[in-house]
């Protein structure tokens, strides 16, 4: 144990305790943070979830071999770079069979970290870092009510406090509006907004419902006017047996579409409204646009439909499967000067294949395609999945690949590997799944999130992939892997297993994300809901911004005083 200095603060890594229900082996085998000052209890970052994961090895037969860590230690390597420790172990905590291995991340600032050194337990290297890690020692210690096993060191209070706020999630905090203004018409009243402050110093533009009856413009003066912040809430769930979530806008419409669980996965169903609430009201009208065709092989397995505008044409990317098992990925166009609702405007499905016009797959399934256009390119992102079922089970890879605009579903480079699940979050209990890739470009940045874990349950999360807009996003080099979910069960109170998701643009021009997850621990019916993404002080997106957090409600209500002039 650290014993208590003044106007220093401790600083602890640990692994937590292991439960079946709500906290499995991929998860608390993990590097966890927490921190403490005046020697009080202890706080966990990250909300208690896990920071720094061992990476799966990859079997000669191809296969994830998840791997955990126990006993971690945290140490200072030199005057400005720390080092994190720990024992490499199996999945469910066990000494590696083969060889004794640990973990090695430097870091210096405990948000960002160099990618982890696997060092076998002998040698002048691992002499070397136990040297080092010499006065750093595990014990057992009290975290949010949880008895855990640890290591902890000190450190000075500004910088403990910077680790903290990196680590906290983000609210709103005040409002920045004028005092006065001057106006001539209501008009002129409505486009006055105010600009939301959150606790990291991130800003965003939010609109203002005045109550313009307060002023009479036809007579100067000085009038109080009060106001709220709009802001559009979407209670969770949204609806209820609907996975992969899509919201688009088309020609003056809103459409959704999504995996109809209801239905069995049969069938492509969209939903058409003035606005993206109209498309969740009770009794909105559902349209088949593509049913169940065993001559042409659309049998089963409709999923993850998603709208994309290609070269200026419409077109549903999903996958569909025969009456053998097996989904594939599939496009459909919309035909020219149809509508999306009715099923003889869209064109016959073609599969996507090969540059050589080979299938996409020959020994596997594919399916949660996606379109990115960046840097002027255009590309297609899948998932791939060889032996599911079986002991030579692959997992689900996604795979990337450049298209041509005229020819969409005829891949024009190589399919290249992107990822695989390899850290316990996207690899727990088994569900070795990287898959439902969606993405969009910000500030010279592409932003690609995916789901891993279980597609119907609690572990179900989204994590990211970023790299640089005019790169070739077809080199795995170039991208950026983020070491922890940006959604999981713990980001946001009462949603549980947030993944499979897409963006698109509110009418305020918004960044909004729409995903599917779970109302409970033990439930397994996908739901839907929809939230803004919000952008920090340093520009990255912020997914997990609940509406409370995104609008205080405390600080809904604004006010100024506004000054009629006199027009003569």
């Amino acid at each position: 144990m650290v014993d208590y200095v003044e106007n220093k603060a401790d600083f602890l890594v640990y692994t937590r305790n292991v439960s079946q229900k709500d906290y499995p082996e991929g998860l608390a085998y993990s590097v966890h943070f927490a921190s403490r000052r005046d020697g009080g209890p202890y706080t966990a970052l990250h909300l208690n979830y896990g920071i720094l994961f061992a990476e799966a090895e990859i079997s000669a037969q191809d296969t994830i071999v998840p791997k955990c860590v126990k006993n971690p230690l945290v140490f200072q390597l030199t005057e400005e770079e720390y080092g994190i420790l720990a024992d490499r172990v199996e999945e469910d905590g066990r000494p590696e069979a083969e060889g004794e291995y640990a973990l090695l991340w430097k870091t210096r600032d405990f948000r960002k970290f160099d990618k982890a050194i696997l060092m076998e337990k002998k040698g002048p290297e691992w002499e070397a870092v136990q040297r080092a890690a010499s006065e750093s020692k595990t014990a057992q210690y009290q975290v949010e009510g949880e008895q855990v096993t640890g290591c902890c060191i000190q450190m000075e209070n500004a910088f403990c406090d910077r680790i903290m706020g990196q680590w906290a999630q983000v609210y709103h905090v005040g409002n920045v509006l004028p005092d006065r203004i001057y106006a001539s018409t209501p008009e002129e009243l409505t486009q006055v907004g105010v600009r939301a402050v959150y606790s990291d110093g991130s800003t965003v533009y939010k609109k203002v419902c005045w109550d313009t009856q307060k002023v009479d413009f036809s007579v100067p003066g000085v009038y109080e006017v009060s106001g709220e912040i709009c802001a559009r809430k979407f209670d969770f769930p949204l609806a209820k047996g609907y996975g992969d979530p899509v919201v688009f806008c088309w020609e003056g419409k809103w459409y959704f579409l999504g995996t109809n669980d209801n239905l069995n996965d049969i069938g492509l169903y969209v939903r058409e409204a003035d606005s993206v609430e109209g498309l969740f009201e009770a009794g909105v009208k559902e349209h088949l646009i593509l049913g169940v065709d065993e001559e042409k092989g659309f049998v089963q397995t409709f999923w993850a439909p998603e709208f994309h505008v290609i070269g200026e044409r419409l077109y549903i990317l999903f996958a569909v499967g025969g009456k053998v098992w097996g989904p594939q990925c599939h496009m459909m166009r919309l035909k020219k000067h149809g509508h999306i609702t009715l099923a003889q405007d869209w064109e016959e499905p073609v599969k996507v294949v090969r540059e050589d016009g080979s299938p996409l797959s020959q020994n596997g399934i594919t399916l949660d395609m996606t379109y990115l256009r960046a840097g002027g390119k255009s590309y297609l992102v899948w998932s791939y999945r060889r032996g599911i079922g079986t002991p030579r089970d692959t997992g689900s890879m996604l795979y990337i690949a450049g298209t041509d605009e005229e020819e969409p579903w005829r891949l024009a480079t190589d399919a290249v590997l992107l990822s695989r699940p390899l850290f316990g979050w996207e690899n727990v209990s088994g569900t070795i799944n990287n898959e439902g890739p969606h993405g969009f470009c910000k500030d010279g940045r592409v932003y690609l999130a995916y789901s891993g874990g279980a597609a119907n349950g609690y572990t179900y999360v989204c994590g990211l992939l970023t790299a640089e807009e005019e790169k070739d996003l077809t080199n795995p080099a170039i991208w950026e892997k983020s070491p922890v979910p940006v959604l999981s069960f713990y980001s946001v109170k009462g949603e549980y297993g947030p993944g499979h998701h897409s963006f698109y643009l509110d009418e305020d021009g918004n960044l909004m994300i729409a995903y599917h997850g779970e109302t409970n621990l033990e439930s397994h019916l996908r739901c839907d809901g929809i939230r803004r993404v919000h952008f920090d002080m340093n520009g990255e997106p912020v997914f997990d911004l609940s509406a409370e957090r995104d609008l205080n409600p405390t600080q809904r209500e604004v006010s100024l005083q506004v000054i009629v002039p006199d027009r003569k």
